[in-house]
């Protein structure tokens, strides 16, 4: 059976009989989704995760947290365990990377943005326990083990010099974050307005970790578009920076490939996930 037959069967099972397929996106690192139209609910999403834990990530968020969102956001109509998967409602738009839109419009995009990230890490109470510094730390340290050789020496130190600083930052409070935050995963309508998708890497954790890419992609060459998002999600403070500028290194660890195919992949939904 093909990735597409799969998926449409899944929709038609869970969902509609009569679905049917309206365009095929390959996804990546293992991700395959489908939209479909259905009857009852228009336009769907069907996603199989390639993980487990992802699944049950993105269920959680989308049963605990992404409600505050609203219409912004899909709403999850169905899931499934055997394949890890998932059907949503399709947000009408695409992709705010793949808008050619004017200064102006681009800054009233960022804007809601910052506002509807706000709005996410306000959707579950903030959690001190564990320590959250410290669990990153660690993470850090399991991601400069497995790159080996493709780091030198000293970026190694580098890196740890900057997690034991994040650990003096201690005791910080964690939130329920997306963990993608990048403008692929904001949908841009016809009418100007910004839903987010793609909640597959969301747990609870620290919230500055959901600018590190922003901060250092796009913001630099783009301090408009700073300020404008700045304006809905609020004014960083030192330690938000602080974070940033720590977190900065996970997430270039993270990027590279394991030095060996038998390392077991690390998910946060493993001890942040519980509601």
């Amino acid at each position: 059976m093909t990735d597409l037959n799969l998926l449409l069967n899944l929709c038609q099972r869970l969902l509609d009989a009569d679905a049917a397929p309206v365009a095929w996106h390959p996804g990546h690192a293992g991700t395959r989704a489908l939209r479909a139209s259905t009857g009852a609910h228009g336009e769907v999403i069907v996603k199989v995760h390639r993980s487990p834990e992802r699944h049950i990530q993105e269920v959680h968020a989308y049963r605990t947290w992404i409600p505050a969102l609203g219409d912004r956001a899909p709403r999850l109509l169905a899931a499934a365990d055997d394949p890890p998967a998932i059907v949503v409602t399709a947000l009408p738009g695409v992709p705010l990377t793949q808008r050619q839109l004017d200064p102006e419009a681009e800054e009233k995009a960022y804007r809601q943005a910052g506002q509807l990230l706000k709005t996410l890490h306000a959707a579950g109470p903030p959690r001190l326990e564990p320590d959250w510094t410290a669990w990153l730390a660690e993470r850090a340290e399991y991601w400069i083990h497995h790159a080996g050789d493709q780091i030198a020496a000293s970026y190694r130190a580098e890196v740890r010099a900057h997690m034991r600083a994040l650990r003096d930052l201690a005791p910080l409070p964690a939130m329920p974050c997306h963990l993608d935050f990048m403008p692929r995963n904001m949908i841009y309508s016809d009418d100007g307005t910004v839903g987010l998708i793609d909640f597959e890497h969301s747990h609870y954790d620290l919230a500055a970790r959901d600018l590190v890419r922003l901060a250092t992609q796009i913001w630099p060459l783009r301090p408009d578009l700073r300020t404008s998002f700045l304006e809905a999600y609020g004014e960083l403070t030192a330690t938000d920076r602080a974070v940033i500028r720590h977190c900065v290194h996970i997430d270039v660890l993270t990027k590279l490939p394991l030095q060996h195919d038998g390392a077991q992949s690390w998910s946060p939904g493993r001890t942040a996930c519980r509601s």
